[in-house]
C-alpha cells in the first residue's frame, strides 16, 4: 500500500519513547498534517504517549510543543523524599490537565493506547478507557528520576520499560501503520563510550532497539531521524531543535513516497 492509497483507509500510529527526542514526533506529526495524512488511533509509549494524548484530544502543533517547553522537569517543590526517585511524579497531575482537559479516554476525539509498566507484577499494561491523566503520568514516569504512580493500589512506571515501541494495541485495529521511533542506535565513536554513564547509556539504547527492531521494521511507513541520537534525554533547550529535525526527516520520507 502506498501514501496514495490511503483514502478510506483506517490509519494507526505508533510513538515511541525517547524523553525530549519525542518532539521529532510533533514535527513528524507537522509534516502529516501539511499532506492531509491524519491518524484516528494511536499507541504510545512515554513521551509518546503523551504526544498521542495531545495529538488524540486535537490539540494544536504549537500548543504540543508549550506543554513540553513549559513542563518543568526538575522543580525544587517536586522533589520527594516519601517517595522511591528525586521527584513526586503526581505533581505533576495539575500541569496534564490543563493541556489535556479531558476526564478519560472516552472523551478524546481519537482512540488511544498508553503503555505502563507494573512494577510489581513485572508487565506492561495497557491503558484505554477509564481515568486519562494517571496513566499518562505513569507512562511518563521514568525511574530513577520519577517516582512511580500508584494506581488500583499497584506501581506504575515508565511504559518504556517493558515495551517502547507498542505496535501491538493496533493489531486489527488499522490498515495502514505509521510508525515514530525516536530511540534510535546510530554507529558510535570510543570517546563516546568512554564513561561508566555513556557505557550503561549506550548498552540500553542498544537492547531498548533490539527488542523493538522487528516491530519498527513491519510498520507501513517508519520515521526514524538518526540525528536525534545527538539529543539528550532530559536536554530541553533542544526541543525545538528536535521539533525541526523530525519535521525535515518525516518530510523527506513522505515526499519520497508521495513520488513513487
Amino acid at each position: 500500500m502506498i501514501l496514495s492509497d490511503l483514502n478510506n483507509k483506517t490509519v494507526g500510529m505508533v510513538l515511541s519513547g525517547g524523553g525530549v527526542r519525542g518532539m521529532g514526533h510533533i514535527g513528524m506529526l507537522k509534516a502529516l498534517e501539511e499532506r492531509g495524512i491524519e491518524a484516528s488511533v494511536i499507541s504510545g509509549s512515554s513521551v509518546g504517549a503523551l504526544v498521542g494524548a495531545l495529538y488524540a484530544g486535537k490539540s494544536d502543533l504549537k500548543d504540543m510543543l508549550a506543554f513540553f517547553k513549559e513542563t518543568p522537569l526538575f522543580k525544587y517543590n517536586f522533589l520527594t523524599i516519601n517517595k522511591p526517585g528525586l521527584v513526586d511524579t503526581e505533581r505533576y497531575y495539575p500541569i496534564f490537565k490543563e493541556y489535556i482537559p479531558f476526564a478519560d479516554f472516552e472523551s478524546l476525539h481519537k482512540e488511544l493506547y498508553v503503555i505502563a509498566t507494573n512494577l510489581q507484577k513485572g508487565v506492561e499494561e495497557v491503558f484505554s478507557k477509564g481515568e486519562l491523566i494517571m496513566p499518562l503520568l505513569a507512562s511518563a514516569a521514568l525511574p530513577p528520576v520519577f517516582s512511580p504512580v500508584e494506581m488500583n493500589k499497584m506501581l506504575y512506571a515508565d511504559g518504556g520499560i517493558m515495551n517502547n515501541f507498542p505496535s501491538e494495541p493496533l493489531k486489527g485495529k488499522a490498515d495502514f501503520i505509521i510508525g515514530s521511533n525516536v530511540s534510535l542506535v546510530r554507529e558510535v565513536s570510543k570517546k563516546e563510550i568512554s564513561s561508566s554513564l555513556q557505557l550503561a547509556a549506550r548498552t540500553t539504547s542498544l537492547m531498548v532497539y533490539a527488542i523493538n527492531r522487528q516491530k519498527i521494521r513491519s510498520c507501513d511507513i517508519i520515521f526514524e531521524p538518526v540525528e536525534l541520537e545527538h539529543i539528550g534525554v532530559f536536554d530541553k533547550k533542544a526541543i525545538e531543535k528536535a521539533y525541526t529535525i523530525g519535521y525535515d526527516h518525516a518530510s523527506r520520507v513522505l515526499d519520497s513516497h508521495l513520488a513513487n
